[in-house]
This record gives structure tokens, C-alpha cells and sequence, in this order.
């Protein structure tokens, strides 16, 4: 499915793929995207979704970096989780995008 980004985002930070096992420990739920959690992985503090993880390690290989794009761009979405999807870019640069920040183009 291919969407249009909105409005502009920056993310923040690049991150290295966690893999499955890899230890997260969970703090506190995200007020404004349910399912979310505030977390530290291998010492650097980020945001996990309620799926990737259990008994305090990752249900999966997971890498956290949000996708910096702009108003118009255009991605491919690889995976919807809860209020995110994991898109590409035109250049193949994989990441995480707020779904509230695009809208589909797939016609009704």
C-alpha cells in the first residue's frame, strides 16, 4: 500500500536492529499512542510497541528508527502496527512513520 506524507516528519535518532531476545526493559505507556512504551534497549532509551516484546525481551528483530520525510513524499508501507507503519522511501531507506502524518492512496 502506498501513502502520502502529510505533514513533515523529523524522527529521532538512528538506531542499530535489536534482535529477538535482546533485553528491553519497559517503563511506562505512551499517553497519546496506546500500546507504545517508553523502554531501554542495549542503554539507549526509545519506544517499543506492546507486540515486540515479552518477559522483558523482544518477540522479534526490531529496529526503532522513525523515517525523516517531508510533506508529498511518497512511501510504501511494509507493516501497520497499532497508530505506526514500518515504510520505505523512494530510496529504499526503511523506518517508522506515525500513521497520522500520512494518508493512502489506494483509491476506495
Amino acid at each position: 500500500m502506498k501513502v502520502k506524507v502529510m505533514v513533515k516528519h523529523d524522527g529521532y535518532g538512528q538506531f542499530p536492529t535489536f534482535k529477538k531476545g535482546t533485553a528491553v526493559t519497559i517503563k511506562e505507556e505512551d499517553a497519546h499512542f496506546l500500546n507504545w512504551y517508553a523502554c531501554e534497549i542495549e542503554g539507549r532509551q526509545t519506544w517499543v510497541p506492546k507486540t515486540f516484546f515479552l518477559g522483558g525481551a523482544l518477540t522479534r528483530n526490531y529496529n526503532p528508527t522513525e523515517l525523516i520525510q517531508q510533506e508529498g513524499d511518497i512511501l510504501e508501507v511494509k507493516e501497520i502496527v497499532y497508530a505506526w507503519l514500518i515504510a520505505a522511501d523512494s530510496e529504499g531507506i526503511t523506518g517508522w512513520i506515525p500513521a497520522e502524518a500520512v494518508i493512502s492512496l489506494m483509491p476506495l
